[in-house]
């Protein structure tokens, strides 16, 4: 029997691939061979890997390759050759859909490369396997034979999408993580150039019963959490009404992450959406930028306008997170325009804003037009942009340091609320408090959620003071403690809530304690918060306005 060694390379514990599930339950009922998964991280021990490896003695090792695992995995590649110099080593995955030749050579302990999609290439070669001379019998199998000619086999394209054994039944399927991903859909309608999807038509798509069934099966595993692999949910409005009606039926128990294109939002699938329970949907919009020049020079399909107003639709929804997506280094954008997108997404009420540097991917369109659009990007993985037409070096190392502050900060529950109001209020906010922080050596570092608190604080009270109450607000509402400089003006001895006082949130309860943050102004009014005292919480759960007691310090 052959013995086939799947490594699972992951970027992260909670991450798991779906190439060999999807891979291996083509294959149900094959006995000639024995598949092995040996699973890792990007941060697992490579010593520790590789002798895990070597110690199944394989004759083949299989894995996926993308751009945040591909350094390492060549590293462990390398390594396996050497130990287990007979075993056949092939790769598929996003990082083979470019120049595989190139791929090849740079790495020649790799055998082979898989371009495309596997569920049905890679059961072929595996027929082939052990003859070489044979591999360009199988649709995507790339690969430098022993006369040195490089053998292209083109691009595997599952031609019965419709009707392949969904991932789920294999027994390797990994259900121990905190989400599930689930793909009902394959290719894009759109053109993106940045994107390996790009151009990838028609749309093939799974029978929205079998879809019904998948999520019966992941619901019964107990995962809370599902992720659509779909490029564009909304690409046909009646088949996202009808997935939207599938999902209902789950609220309460599940969350189901779907990527959207704003621009088509139709009025219909907005009030179908406005109408789901809260907590149902975590929306993802692909904006990449506001700016209609940079849309049109990045081949995305859709009004620019329109894909604004859609997104400042989706914002307003009740009861759902938007996350927004913006790319630095697209061709003809600019750090000034970058600033001005964050702005105007933390206007709409964004629930999350995540700043990306571009990444030039093999086998896209941007790659093949990088020199034409003024693109200079790393050769090394991630490939990240490092220059383009509109951006120096300099912008895009700020454009990376506005991303971690928005991570840091905007898209923090406890910071968001201040950090909005201080984006949309104060123009010059970000790149001065970006500039103070980078000054001190703080970007790029992990904080505590306390530390940024202090850190916010000091930098408002220096520099908008009409802000920094409203830092200690959510410094206190976090539950932070009232002994730090946040929490300086803070009052917390023998505070009496009076009878004329405005609840804002929660219920008052018999034998709170309470602080009281001052308006500041001199007139004795501020802020009231309740702490229950029959048990421990750092959080207030009670908050009212109203003029502090005469008998209160």
């Amino acid at each position: 029997m052959t013995r086939i060694l799947w490594i699972d390379l992951n970027s992260s514990y909670a991450h798991s691939s779906l190439a060999l599930p999807a891979i291996h339950a083509q294959m149900a009922g094959d006995t000639r061979f024995e598949w092995l998964k040996l699973t890792c991280t990007i941060n697992d021990d490579t010593t520790r890997i590789v002798a895990r490896a070597a110690g199944t003695h394989p004759d083949i090792i299989a894995a996926s390759c993308w751009l945040f695992t591909c350094d390492k995995l060549m590293d462990i590649l390398a390594r396996c050759r050497a130990l287990m110099p007979s075993a056949v080593i092939i790769i598929g995955g996003p990082e083979c859909l470019g120049d595989n030749r190139r791929l090849l050579a740079a790495n020649p302990f790799v055998d082979c490369a898989l371009r495309g999609e596997g569920e049905e290439a890679f059961p072929r070669w595996l027929d082939v396997w052990d003859c070489p001379q044979r591999w360009g019998e199988a649709d995507g199998v790339c690969h430098i034979d022993g006369s040195g000619r490089y053998i292209d086999g083109g691009t595997a394209r599952v031609t019965r999408f419709d009707s392949l054994t969904v991932p789920e039944a294999s027994p390797l399927f990994d259900w121990s993580k905190p989400f599930v991903q689930l793909e009902t859909t394959r290719g894009c309608f759109n053109t993106c150039a940045f994107c390996t999807s790009g151009g990838d038509r028609p749309v093939r798509t799974t029978p929205l019963e079998s879809v019904a069934r998948r999520i019966d099966c992941i619901a019964s595993h107990g995962i809370a959490d599902i992720r659509m692999l779909d490029r564009t949910f909304n690409y046909d409005p009646a088949r996202a009404e009808a997935m939207l009606d599938i999902f209902s039926r789950y609220a309460g128990r599940l969350r189901f992450h779907i990527e959207l294109h704003p621009g088509l939002l139709t009025d219909r699938l907005r009030r179908r959406m406005e109408s789901l329970p809260p907590g149902l949907l975590h929306i993802e919009a692909g904006i990449q930028s506001l700016d209609a020049r940079v849309i049109e020079a990045s081949r995305r399909r859709g009004d620019a306008a329109r894909s604004v107003c859609g997104l400042r639709e989706l914002c307003a929804m009740p009861g759902v997170v938007t996350h927004a997506d913006l790319i630095a280094g697209l061709p003809h954008s600019t750090l000034q325009g970058l600033l001005h997108d964050v702005r105007e997404l933390a206007s709409y009420g964004a629930g999350e804003i995540q700043l990306e540097t571009l990444k030039v991917l093999p086998g896209t369109v941007m790659r093949a037009d990088a020199e034409a659009l003024g693109l200079s990007y790393s050769p090394r993985p991630p490939y990240e942009v490092l220059m383009s037409d509109g951006m120096t070096p300099g912008d895009l190392v700020e454009a990376i340091g506005l991303s971690w502050l928005l991570d840091a900060y905007y898209n923090t529950g406890a910071w968001q609320g201040v950090t909005r109001s201080l984006i949309t209020g104060e123009e010059g906010f970000l790149t001065s408090l970006l500039g103070h922080l980078t000054a001190a050596g703080i970007t790029g570092t992990p904080l505590s959620l306390e530390r940024r608190g202090i850190l916010l604080y000091d930098f408002c009270k220096a520099h908008y003071p009409s802000h920094s109450d409203s830092v200690t607000r959510a410094w206190i509402e976090a539950g932070m403690s009232l002994k730090k400089a946040p929490a300086e003006r803070v009052i917390t001895r023998r505070i009496a809530l009076p009878d004329g006082h405005r609840t804002v949130w929660g219920k008052r309860e018999a034998g709170m304690r309470y602080c009281f943050l001052p308006d500041g102004d001199g007139s004795g009014r501020g802020t009231f918060y309740g702490y229950p005292t029959d048990r421990q919480s750092a959080r207030p759960t009670f908050k009212a306005e109203g003029q502090l007691c005469p008998d209160s310090d």
